[in-house]
């Protein structure tokens, strides 16, 4: 008999998942979404490294326009305006399999249309949350209730899913600091090498740009630091804490900026019942410092679905502890970016940019830091 699987949240991670599951006939699914449709119009980036590549290739990546993609091939060091050194991305890449950069929009369309037209339903909102030995009967809020074999929670860091399952709220914890967005054309900062990742490195700042197609589409991401209860405005901070400092690349912000405060999880949680998993974002959210995201995303869904498929007795407790030790790595990692990225006193600047220099021709260090997670 199938297993029947409900999906809650139609993202990266809940779509990856239903994909996967699609191309085995021992499951069904359904996912609900509690928005009336998918947002396809927004054009901000993602990374995607070999990590998530291998596994979106399962599901016929690979036969994505090459126009709605890209692979770069460097990631561009920068102090202010000065170039430091770059970090050759190839050697984490396959034959099949290499660093991409696209269109959040494009992936989430990808794996939306790879998937039967009647798998997502729109308004879903859960109530209540039962387990009996064996099912999990949902309750949602329009009334109606389904009875599955396991239930997956993909809806994100503020998720209301997680709350109503384990009956308490989970607050996330301010980071201290503001994403700054926009998207800008290659032609408009024709003095800027446009064909890599770049990483700007500011005090209190830092600014991540790529290209996320072959039609000169860069996406920006500035990250501020900044007070929880700090009044000024953003395009204030953005002036001093960046631009100030950086007045060449003052045609970066030409487009339209969109704003949000970065918050991360307290901890990663394991449900109360046997037969729920949370994938994603709902399971951890990381800082933005390692752009781990979008894949951590992709490999938490491939994890527990190559769990389901061994049928294993115990996978709730197998699941939690290797995705807790991925995050132990991931987020140690991307608290040490964001400590180095932000240094304002010149002393520290300086050996930071030695000792870069010096790492990124290191394959041992390359290997551990970034290795162990992007391949």
């Amino acid at each position: 008999m199938k297993k029947k699987i409900a999906i809650i949240g139609a993202g990266i991670g809940g779509l990856t998942l239903a994909n996967l599951l699609q191309n085995n006939s021992d499951f069904e699914f359904i996912i609900y979404e509690k928005r009336e449709t998918l947002s396809l119009e927004e054009g901000f980036g993602v990374q995607l490294a070999v990590n998530s590549i291998s596994i979106l290739n399962q599901v016929s990546f690979s036969s994505l326009s090459k126009s709605e993609i890209y692979n770069p091939t460097k990631l561009d060091f920068y102090s202010n305006e000065d170039k430091i050194c770059d970090l050759d991305l190839t050697q984490f890449n396959t034959e099949t399999e290499k660093y991409t950069t696209l269109k959040r929009s494009s992936l989430i369309k990808f794996l939306k249309d790879k998937l039967f037209s009647n798998s997502i339903r729109f308004n879903k909102t859960i109530e209540n949350v039962k387990q009996d030995k064996d099912t999990v009967e949902i309750k949602f809020e329009d009334g109606t209730r389904e009875e599955v074999d396991y239930l997956v929670v993909a809806d994100g860091l503020f998720s209301h899913t997680k709350s109503v399952i384990e009956k308490k709220t989970f607050n996330p914890i301010y980071y201290g600091a503001v994403a700054i967005r926009t998207q800008i054309k290659a032609k408009d900062i024709p003095k800027f090498k446009t064909k890599n990742i770049s990483l700007i490195m500011s005090a209190k700042a830092h600014l991540v740009s790529y290209p996320v197609n072959n039609n000169g589409d860069i996406n920006l991401v500035c990250i501020l630091r900044k007070k929880l209860n700090e009044k000024k405005s953003i395009e204030q901070l953005l002036s001093e804490r960046f631009v100030n400092k950086n007045k060449n690349l003052l045609s970066f912000f030409k487009g339209n900026l969109k704003s949000w405060s970065i918050y991360t999880s307290s901890k990663p949680i394991k449900s109360t019942l046997k037969k729920v998993f949370y994938i994603g974002d709902a399971f951890y959210t990381f800082p933005p410092t390692l752009a781990q995201g979008a894949s951590q995303s992709i490999e938490s869904a491939k994890e527990l679905y190559d769990l389901m498929i061994d049928n294993k007795q115990n996978i709730e407790n197998i699941y939690f502890e290797k995705r807790r030790q991925k995050i132990i790595m991931i987020n140690n990692r991307s608290k040490l970016n964001y400590f180095a990225f932000h240094f304002s006193n010149p002393v520290l600047k300086f050996f930071r940019n030695q000792f870069l220099k010096r790492l990124i021709k290191n394959n041992r260090f390359i290997n551990t830091f970034l290795g162990k997670i992007y391949k």
